[in-house]
């Protein structure tokens, strides 16, 4: 959904810039492995917690490497009735989550429930294939994929409400190819959805529409409660890891403006941690973000789908995370969630639902 300097949308398209010989060693060595599978991803011995501090593997990458998985990485198969449920229903009505096609490795804990048992999954809208190619993205890309399901916004409600579920993250790939980039489909989405059942929770987490603000708006205003956009990594590395359509003014100006519009929605963003930045970076684009009115920020993992994107750079350390975690916290986000395998939609009803009651009970005090 969203590639890098003059990288464009992988698989589909190829640049008219001659590469450099830098370049060309650099393709090369992005090309020369591919990322984990999911061995890597099944949880061991080594996954326990009170190992970690025990691990001695290689955490940044030096040239020519491939970082192995470590044990913090790992996670549990996906099991269980709701995590089956989910699956079926999703087929039978032609529908597709971001849990799948990005490879998610929480997807048995989102999707199973936890401890609130409430299953978050992240219904795609608008297909499976997008008009951007991101180096850290496998989601599939097309110059012109196939047209919009019209039927698609009734179907994601009525999926929705056979689930019963509390909260759900709308979200989709870009779709530079239509005028208003599908913020009409994400709106109908929204109003079918909230005419079935008033009292459920909408997230949508949308694309930059290209900077067309009356296409944000018209999101903003369909009746959503949480109103989702990732800058995806720190503003020096945008043009190394996003399609070069997108940058981080522009996605901030997104972010602003639905608050403008909506001032009762909670906005929030995503980055990716482990691409190469430093932790001045880091710092001075949390900054950027609370001084815009950011209200919810996620840190979490960057992980490799496939030898055609980019590797990782170094494995985050869970203290780590939680040291980003505190930084939010102490700024006043809502809520910030910071950890290894969070993702900006992952477990998000949680999330929300636990910060909201534990707000209104000391609201209460």
């Amino acid at each position: 959904m969203r590639v890098c300097e003059t990288l464009v949308c992988t698989g589909t398209l190829s640049s008219a810039v001659k590469s450099s010989p830098d370049q060309t060693e650099r393709r090369k060595e992005l090309q020369s492995h591919d990322g984990p599978d999911l061995q890597d991803f099944i949880s061991g011995e080594l996954s326990e917690k009170s190992r970690w501090a025990e691990y001695r593997g290689d955490l940044k990458r030096q040239k020519g490497q491939r970082l192995r998985l470590p044990p913090w990485l790992k996670t549990e198969i996906p099991i269980g009735k709701n995590y089956n449920k989910l699956k079926k229903t999703l087929r039978d009505l032609n529908l597709h989550t971001v849990c799948e096609e990005a490879r998610c490795p929480n997807i048995g804990e989102c999707w199973g429930g936890g401890e609130y048992a409430t299953a978050t999954a992240t219904i795609m809208l608008m297909g499976d294939t997008c008009t951007r190619g991101c180096r850290f993205c496998s989601v599939k890309t097309a110059r012109q994929p196939p047209p919009l399901d019209p039927e698609e916004p009734y179907n994601t409600a009525k999926a929705i409400a056979a689930w019963g579920l509390d909260y759900v993250v709308l979200t989709s790939v870009d779709r530079d190819d239509i005028v208003d980039g599908g913020a009409d489909h994400f709106a109908k989405t929204v109003s079918n959805l909230k005419e079935r059942n008033h009292e459920i929770l909408v997230e949508c987490l949308t694309p930059d529409f290209r900077g067309d603000l009356s296409a944000v708006e018209k999101i903003a205003l369909s009746g959503l409660d949480v109103y989702a956009h990732n800058v995806e990594t720190v503003r020096e590395l945008q043009r190394y890891v996003r399609d070069p359509r997108a940058n981080f003014d522009q996605s901030l100006s997104v972010l602003r403006h639905a608050k403008k519009v909506n001032p009762t929605l909670l906005t929030k963003t995503s980055i990716m941690l482990g691409l190469g930045e430093t932790d001045e970076q880091i710092m001075n684009t949390v900054m950027e973000l609370k001084e815009a009115g950011l209200d919810c920020l996620t840190f979490g993992q960057y992980m490799q789908p496939t030898k055609r994107h980019l590797k990782v750079e170094e494995y985050v350390t869970p203290e780590k995370f939680a040291h980003w975690e505190k930084v939010g916290n102490d700024l006043g986000f809502v809520y910030t969630a910071s950890g290894p395998l969070v993702r900006s939609s992952y477990k998000a009803g949680e999330f929300f639902l636990k910060n909201l009651l534990k707000k209104r009970k000391e609201a209460i005090i």
